[in-house]
């Protein structure tokens, strides 16, 4: 196996986020979201986008799902994963230390702006 990632359910308070995010949001106390727990690329792979390959499938599987999250949610392990995230536009959520999240449809508008790749 050379990756892979696992999704799950998760809410995050609407207090937690950053307050240009959530001045654009309904005013519920708990907002819906998706945790990303774990995305790991197999040592031999690491250093070839496979990484970055995994997320965009994770956020489109969730943006196919229709499940009515607002955002991706991940806890970076330490400060190469923090960088990982953050190169892909996702925003630490102001009073953590590597919490971080992405808006589902800014990251949909992005993944459908890059071009197509030749494998």
């Amino acid at each position: 196996m050379a990756g892979y990632y696992t999704l799950s359910a998760c809410g995050v308070s609407l207090s937690d986020l950053p307050p240009a995010i959530a001045k654009k949001l309904p005013r519920y106390p708990v907002v819906p979201a998706v945790l990303l727990g774990r995305l790991a690329v197999d040592r031999g792979h690491q250093g070839k986008g496979l990484g970055a390959v995994l997320l965009g499938d994770a956020l489109m599987r969730v943006g196919r799902a229709e499940l009515g999250v607002f955002a991706m949610v991940v806890d970076a392990k330490d400060e190469d994963a923090q960088r990982f995230y953050e190169r892909h536009a996702f925003t630490l959520l102001p009073g953590e230390t590597r919490r971080l999240c992405l808006p589902i449809a800014t990251a949909l508008r992005a993944l459908h702006a890059r071009p197509a790749t030749r494998q």
